[in-house]
């Protein structure tokens, strides 16, 4: 057995109270399966962590959040860095610094007093280091561009054990521990989202009318199917349901307006909100869930393929899948830190599968399918960057 007398901080072994917990993550299909877990409360924790795997040659993985979970740990040594939550912002330099184991709500709750925000993604529980490493498809990335381009100093553990700042992310190993960003001056978002039954009308005039869109405004289309669950409210029951998204710098109410002539309206939460109510916008999932999903780049957005999406994903399938199209472009093809074919993008196309019944090889064949006439360009690391998660999950 390996010792642990050159760690320090709560270590955790199988069976150990807390081991479980600490392992876990939001992606609920999977977890890791560690020797040890390291439930790091600082920096020095995470050092004398990877030092220790280094030495005795283990296997190292980082999580915080869990949401970017593809290729799970079995033995080996996980860091947990979950208590590392600390965001300290500087308003007159309009910059956090936050640590490793911060989501995207802890920010929020620290910019927004400032008329400050940064630029997150549409879901408030995601690890930000996680988002960041993936390139960061935020809410107001056609204004804004990409979060990575916003990182300014990165601090970590290489993986020989010393301590490493530099001024951006980079895929090389290093386990950060924390990050200072830029934040934009954003107090309101003008959006919200606009419910209506899945048509041929519907996916077309989204189409048409996200292609010319301004750059203050992001906006995607999310293919839901309802179940015949009593609960849920009469005008969703059962339905397969398109939810435009729409997120604004700008009063948006005259573009937005055309939108309701695409068919009847279902539910309308269009309107000003406070920064810090961004996450309402979309209203992601908060609870572990089993999942899969992939995601892909289009250079365009082939009719064809968008029509065919309703038969393989509506509630009626053999494998429902809610099934999103992000408009790109603007901002994003500005980006300096990404990969050149994010910046060319113009949509995001992905896909996601509850397994709350379907197996995860059903799901990824309808994946396959759903992406093949588009001839879309593959992230590899597919539902991590739907989410532009990567590596330190």
């Amino acid at each position: 057995m390996t010792t642990t007398n050159t760690l320090i901080g709560a270590v955790l072994r199988p069976g150990d109270p807390g081991y479980d917990a600490e392992r876990r993550g939001f992606q609920a299909a999977r977890a890791h399966r560690p020797d040890l877990v390291v439930a790091a409360r600082s920096a020095a924790d995470v050092r004398a962590a990877v030092r220790h795997a280094a030495e005795h040659g283990l296997a190292l993985a980082v999580q915080s959040s869990g949401h970017g979970l593809t290729s799970p740990l079995d033995g080996g040594l996980l860091i947990s860095t979950r208590r590392l939550r600390k965001v300290r912002v500087d308003p007159a330099a309009r910059r956090a610094r936050v640590e490793a184991g911060a989501t995207w709500a802890d920010v929020v709750a620290a910019a927004s007093p400032h008329g400050l925000a940064p630029l997150s993604g549409s879901s408030p529980n995601v690890g930000v280091v996680g988002y960041l490493l993936g390139g960061g498809f935020g809410l107001l990335g056609r204004t804004f561009g990409f979060a990575a381009d916003r990182v300014r100093r990165v601090e970590g553990v290489a993986a020989s054990g010393e301590t490493v700042e530099r001024d951006r992310l980079a895929a090389d190993g290093t386990v950060v521990t924390a990050v200072e960003i830029e934040l934009v001056e954003v107090a309101e978002i003008w959006g919200g989202s606009l419910a209506l039954e899945v048509t041929s009308a519907v996916l077309d005039g989204w189409a048409a009318w996200s292609a010319d869109l301004p750059e203050e405004v992001t906006s995607g289309i999310s293919l839901v199917p309802f179940g015949h669950d009593p609960g849920l409210p009469p005008p969703f029951r059962g339905r397969h349901i398109a939810m435009i998204t729409i997120a604004a710098t700008v009063d948006a109410e005259a573009l937005a307006g055309s939108l309701r002539d695409l068919g009847p309206v279902l539910h309308e939460r269009l309107r000003w909100m406070p920064a810090a109510e961004s996450h309402t916008i979309h209203r992601d999932p908060t609870e572990p869930e089993p999942y899969v999903g992939d995601a892909r780049l289009l250079h365009a957005l082939d009719r064809d393929g968008l029509q065919a999406i309703p038969p393989l994903t509506g509630p009626g399938a053999p494998v429902p899948s809610v099934t999103e199209v992000r408009r790109l472009g603007g901002a994003y093809a500005r980006g300096r830190t990404v990969p050149a074919s994010f910046r060319d993008a113009a949509y995001l196309l992905r896909a996601v599968t509850v397994l709350d019944g379907p197996d995860e090889t059903a799901a990824r064949a309808v994946h396959r399918d759903l992406f093949r006439p588009f001839g879309a360009d593959d992230l590899g690391r597919a539902w991590t960057f739907a989410y532009g998660l990567d590596g330190q999950d």
